[in-house]
């Protein structure tokens, strides 16, 4: 008898032929077996599989049902006590083998949906064709043929579309999930592409949460295995996705590996987050938290580059004069004693210092000055207002003038189309 790697777990359907499902349970030895059959299978299996199994599983029951050749009350059955009996059993996505070889077509059906989110192969029993170039397998005299297949190869594709809606939308930990569920199911040579889906999402996920570095090293790794994917040609929309992986991965490494103590990139990443909060998430609340933050960012950014002054540990003689006494009266933390600039305070020492940045901050105050007093009584501000997304809008295309960036130039995540 030809003996497969021991399986965790097997679904075997029984009706009349206990010789097969005998055959199978030693060539699988799973750790646990669950018979599906009629009423009068009990039986059988007590008279006829349990004295011939080589090998008995730890843990074993059944599960019957009342009419084998009606779909409908068979899957209806399967659907309430299968998954409760396999999350008992600690069965985890991929584990599960489903034998089908005595099942009824309505049977056989009915466990194959039941048991989908689990198994990762079904196998059956399939009477040898004269001239076939199979392995010939003999049972009790007669010929056959070990077929197997795992249906999560095609149901994949399904589970693809998903997860990218998922990622487009912005929800990178599901779409993690989904392409993690994926990898676990799929046969051994898929396994390596769906495991680079999620590195994908977990990359971006980590990026949404600022942990660059983190993110630089996820997205470098999946880079590399869907590239060699894609030599093998790989799903729909594979090709079209790496140019932008790719140049996300250089941003994220021009970013990480930015040794100043002000980083322009970092302004950068954080308008076009807020972007994403705006227009993907549909977050309004946090997306003018962080454009508030992204408009500082590039004051500091232009105090540190171009006058070597730190923001947040100002020296009062590196100011203007008309500044010095209002920074030495109204920013001395009483902590640490070190002096340190507002928002406001920022743009307006840039000015004094003859800076256009801090210039255009004056010329656009008017109309910047309502939009930030609205997001200071944003929930997230220091209100109890919500913030409308009309106004983020208004302060966004601001900032964006102001610092004279081209969207162009700000990352933009990948779109998925697997």
């Amino acid at each position: 008898m030809a003996h497969d790697q021991p399986v965790n777990a097997l679904v075997i359907t029984l009706v009349d032929d206990p010789t097969s499902a005998v055959y199978s349970i030693n060539r699988l030895k799973p750790d646990a077996l669950c018979f599906v059959l009629p009423e009068a299978g009990k039986a059988l299996v007590e008279s006829a599989v349990q004295p011939k199994i080589d090998q008995m599983p730890r843990r074993w029951d059944w599960i019957v049902v009342a009419a084998p050749g009606e779909f409908s009350g068979c899957h209806q059955t399967l659907a309430r006590s299968l998954p409760d009996l396999l999350r008992t059993w600690d069965v985890q996505p991929g584990e599960l083998v489903v034998d089908l070889t005595g099942a009824t077509s309505a049977m056989a059906g009915a466990v194959t949906i039941a048991a989908l989110p689990w198994s990762s192969r079904l196998v059956s029993l399939v009477p040898a064709r004269e001239g076939s170039d199979d392995e010939i397998i003999t049972v009790e005299g007669r010929p056959f043929v070990w077929h197997q297949s795992n249906p999560w190869d095609e149901v994949a594709a399904v589970s693809r579309r998903e997860g990218s809606e998922l990622f487009n939308r912005g929800d990178h930990s599901a779409a993690a999930k989904v392409f993690r569920d994926v990898e676990a199911r799929v046969s051994g040579g898929q396994k390596p592409l769906y495991r680079a889906f999620a590195d994908v999402a977990d990359g971006y996920g980590l990026w949404e949460r600022f942990q660059y570095r983190q993110a630089w090293d996820k997205l470098k790794t999946a880079t590399k295995a869907l590239e060699m994917a894609s030599l093998w040609g790989g799903p729909p929309g594979l090709k079209s996705m790496l140019p932008a992986v790719k140049a996300n991965t250089g941003f994220l490494e021009k970013l990480v590996l930015d040794p100043a103590e002000a980083k322009e990139l970092l302004a950068m990443d954080l308008l076009a987050h807020a972007g994403r909060r705006l227009h993907v998430t549909r977050d309004p609340e946090t997306a003018i938290v962080v454009l508030v933050r992204a408009l500082e960012a590039f004051a500091q950014r232009r105090l540190f580059q171009a006058h070597k002054i730190k923001s947040w540990d100002v020296r009062i003689e590196q100011l203007p004069q008309a500044l010095q006494e209002t920074c030495r009266t109204c920013y001395l933390e009483d902590i640490d004693g070190k002096y340190k600039l507002p928002l406001q305070a920022q743009f307006r020492v840039l000015a004094g210092l003859g800076d256009q940045l801090g210039q255009a901050f004056l010329r656009e105050w008017p109309m910047m000055k309502p939009l930030l007093d609205a997001a200071n009584h944003a929930v997230l501000g220091h209100g109890f207002e919500p913030v409308k997304s009309e106004r983020v809008q208004q302060l966004y295309d601001i900032v964006v003038k102001l610092t004279r960036v081209s969207e162009a130039s700000l990352p933009r995540f990948t779109t998925l189309s697997l």
